[in-house]
């Protein structure tokens, strides 16, 4: 099973998205599932709307999609859950 993890991003390095998201990473990885790799690469300066198009592309892939705390603030993982339920994708929320 694919799973795509949605964490707040803004404001964030690329170094530490990763480290926010390692423990999760680890433990969903443990339990055989198959971890989206959704990081992308903001030093390349797009819009915000190009990475949300990215990450919903990638959202599309996953069985599965996770919510990290505090993705109820972050306006692209408000689109995010949208499109997760909308489609059916089976939702956590992790709290």
């Amino acid at each position: 099973m694919k799973v795509f993890i949605s964490q707040p991003m803004r404001g964030k390095t690329t170094k530490e998205i990763k480290e926010e998201r390692k423990q999760i990473v680890q433990e969903l990885e443990n339990q055989g599932y198959e971890v989206i790799d959704s990081v992308l690469d903001i030093s390349e300066g797009k819009s915000p709307g190009y990475y949300l198009g990215k990450s919903l592309e990638l959202l599309d892939e996953a069985d599965c999609v996770v919510f990290m705390k505090g993705w109820q603030e972050a306006r692209g993982c408000r689109i995010e859950h949208m499109t997760a339920v909308e489609y059916g994708k089976f939702v956590k929320e992790l709290r």
